[in-house]
């Protein structure tokens, strides 16, 4: 007896949003679940840094979530906020510590030289998007476990690549229309000429470590530097009035600074020069920045050059410049700004059964429409026609093809027009060029 199916489905009242049930354990503190409507933005943030890579010539790279401490606290800085503060340790029944990284950049220098490529690959550059870890108390937009999309070049000192570097970020943001983009930039100089710097910043503020915040007063003695890096309100005035990086440069850095913004302004990047930006990283030298949104309160990522990190973690001299942004406050600035996440791909064919014998069949069915690139939702844990029916009206299916006991006996399936309500035995063996025909 053929299926009678029924020509039009009511369509249900709208369900309120369900409130999360109660479960014996939760995601621990911090951190977040990335759902699949997150992974449409997700998805759409990767397609966007595909195509920069690509135009840009960077590789993927992949480090272990877990490295030797010592890359972070030798590398970041004993005196970075990273290692005395956030950096989550493990310590491994060999008595050697591990820590969850917490950034990409010592591990990734630390493969281009294991690994050997170093000496065939010069500059190299990589790029990633990976999941990193900051002990950190949670807050808007900031978790203990994020992603990051990064880039990194090294192997060169050449102004030139701190200007893509930059690029490569703004672009990247672009592609996304993001709107209202601005770059920060500063020169915090080499070794040499910081030290001159540092020893003027040092004699600014000795006299008023008294009126600003504790912190402060410990980066006084520890690394004067991140003095300019405080967020307190009442350290701003004081900041506000510092002796300014850039009136410190030596020639050499003074030099390669001109020439990062005479490259920026070719690529018509905008940019303001912020003299009192440092980022938070020790092992930065002459360029820093960061890339933010006007009218936002948080920078969507930032980073430099790192002439000296190779030497600091044992490794030979080599220059290199990286940077890297946060994906969840991309995400943050997406939806502030009303931007989509990717459409989700939609199941144009709904294959639907009735009885056990058509679910068998339907088996062999979806591996050759599968097998033909042809993408079918189904639902088998339904046994209700008017439910599968529903289920395909919900997916906003084209085609539905329904298979029953009967078509089983003569070997044909029904093709249904979901929008128009037309259908039409097809015999199985032409289902694909059928289906293909129709979807055309």
């Amino acid at each position: 007896m053929p299926i009678k199916i029924p020509r039009a489905h009511k369509k249900s009242a709208p369900k309120s949003k369900p409130k999360g049930r109660k479960f014996a354990f939760q995601t621990p503190k911090g951190m977040h679940d990335m759902l699949p409507a997150d992974f449409l933005f997700f998805d759409k943030i990767e397609k966007a840094l595909k195509k920069i890579v690509c135009y840009y010539g960077f590789e993927r790279i992949e480090t272990p979530i877990m490295e030797d401490a010592r890359i972070f606290e030798r590398g970041t800085g004993m005196t970075s906020e990273i290692v005395q503060k956030q950096m989550f340790t493990v310590k491994t029944r060999g008595g050697e510590v591990m820590a969850l990284r917490p950034e990409m950049t010592p591990g990734v220098l630390r493969a281009y030289v294991e690994s050997g490529l170093s000496h065939v690959m010069s500059p190299a550059k990589f790029y990633y998007l990976s999941p990193l870890f900051r002990y950190e108390q949670p807050q808007h937009g900031r978790f203990r476990q994020f992603y990051q999309l990064g880039f990194e070049i090294l192997g060169s000192d050449e102004a030139v690549y701190d200007a893509q570097t930059i690029s490569a970020v703004y672009r990247t943001i672009g592609e996304l229309k993001l709107k209202n983009i601005m770059v920060r930039v500063n020169s915090i100089g080499c070794k040499t000429c910081r030290a001159t710097y540092v020893k003027k910043l040092k004699e600014y503020y000795k006299n008023k470590l008294s009126k600003m915040c504790k912190d402060c007063n410990k980066r006084y003695s520890e690394n004067p530097l991140r003095l300019l890096d405080c967020k307190e309100e009442k350290c701003q005035p004081f900041k506000a009035q510092a002796p300014q990086t850039l009136d410190y440069l030596c020639t050499a850095c003074k030099h390669h600074f001109k020439l990062v913004l005479e490259y920026l302004d070719e690529m018509k990047i905008p940019y303001l020069i912020d003299s009192t930006l440092v980022r938070g990283l020790d092992y930065y030298s002459r360029t820093v920045f960061e890339v933010f949104i006007e009218g936002l309160d948080f920078a969507l990522g930032g980073g430099g050059r790192y002439d000296y990190l190779s030497e600091t973690l044992g490794g030979p001299r080599m220059a290199a410049v990286g940077a890297a942004c946060g994906v969840e406050r991309i995400v943050e600035a997406m939806k502030l700004q009303q931007i989509p996440s990717l459409v989700k791909n939609k199941n144009r064919v709904f294959l639907v059964y009735m009885g056990d014998q058509a679910k068998k069949k339907s088996l062999s069915i979806l591996e050759n429409l599968y097998d033909a690139g042809i993408c079918v939702k189904e639902a088998f844990s339904k046994d209700s026609l008017k439910s599968q029916l529903r289920m395909a009206d919900r997916e906003k299916a084209e085609l539905a093809l329904i298979l029953g006991q009967q078509e089983v006996f003569e070997d044909v399936i029904i093709v249904r027009d979901m929008q128009s309500g037309t259908q039409e035995s097809v015999p199985l063996r032409k289902i694909v060029e059928e289906v293909k025909r129709r979807l055309r």
